[in-house]
């Protein structure tokens, strides 16, 4: 078998056992399959709103889902896992589940996908496009659209994180389909620029602030203080103790200053 007759019958596979397992576990809200090979068989991992409806009383559900798998799609030894779908509104066959049984019990088109349209862009995606289509109103077949939020159609983006489903429901005028487009809250546009306030840990620098200190008042230096000029006129007279002079030297002393002033006052 070549590559390429290889892929397509794996696709099929894939798609065959994903229609019979959205029928078998309708009333548990199924969300999806993935299938992925391991060296002791098939990991199959069920998608669901609400996994003890997969599981059933002792795992009878679980275990009949096994033998079915290996006996109708010849998996060699499926190991079925399943996990809660934590945002319904999110999974895009969830949505086109609800408005499907919405249009099946009787509600008018319009009022089912602007109801659901809301509910996913409450929920906080970031765009949602739901296509109704068939025989809506009248004997002719076309389709109602229902779109909100951002929501690009072309790019790497768009292929990347968009999220498909279709679902058909029998009506009596006849076939009607839905189609669910949804993108989730984390999808990345190279468009969308997010400007980050602060650094991340690994980039930060510790930095160590100056201290403070008080400031310091330099003050000029005071000038010392000039003496005056003597005039020689004035002669000041130190007195000499007795005790540390001599009596000669303090007798020719007095005598010499009695002179000066006998002069002066001639």
């Amino acid at each position: 078998m070549s590559i390429v007759k290889r892929f397509i019958t794996e696709s099929i596979k894939r798609t065959e056992i994903d229609e019979f397992l959205q029928k078998k576990l309708e009333r548990a809200g199924y969300g999806g399959v993935n299938l992925s090979k391991t060296p002791l068989g098939t990991h199959v991992v069920i998608y669901a709103m609400r996994p003890g409806l997969v599981i059933g009383r002792g795992g009878e559900t679980i275990k009949e889902l096994a033998t079915s798998l290996e006996e109708n799609f010849k998996l060699s030894n499926p190991q079925i896992s399943v996990s809660e779908i934590e945002i319904p509104e999110f999974n895009a066959l969830v949505v086109a589940n609800r408005v499907s049984s919405a249009l099946q019990r009787g509600v008018h088109f319009r009022r089912a996908g602007f109801w659901a349209l809301n509910q996913v862009m409450e929920a906080g995606a970031l765009g949602c496009e739901i296509v109704i289509s068939g025989k809506l109103r009248t004997e002719r077949a076309r389709f109602e659209k229902f779109r909100a939020g951002y929501f690009p159609r072309c790019g790497e983006p768009a292929l990347r994180f968009t999220k498909k489903a279709e679902a058909h429901v029998q009506l009596k005028p006849g076939m009607l389909g839905v189609r669910v487009k949804i993108m989730p809250p984390d999808a990345q546009f190279p468009d969308k620029i997010k400007i980050a306030t602060e650094l991340p840990p690994e980039e930060r620098e510790i930095v160590t602030p100056a201290p403070v200190t008080a400031p310091v008042e330099i003050k000029a230096p005071i000038p010392a203080p000039v003496p005056e000029p003597v005039p020689e006129e004035t002669v000041v007279a130190k007195e000499v103790s007795d005790e540390t002079m001599p009596a000669k030297e303090a007798e020719s002393v007095a005598v010499n200053a009695e002179e000066k002033t006998e002069e002066a006052k001639e």
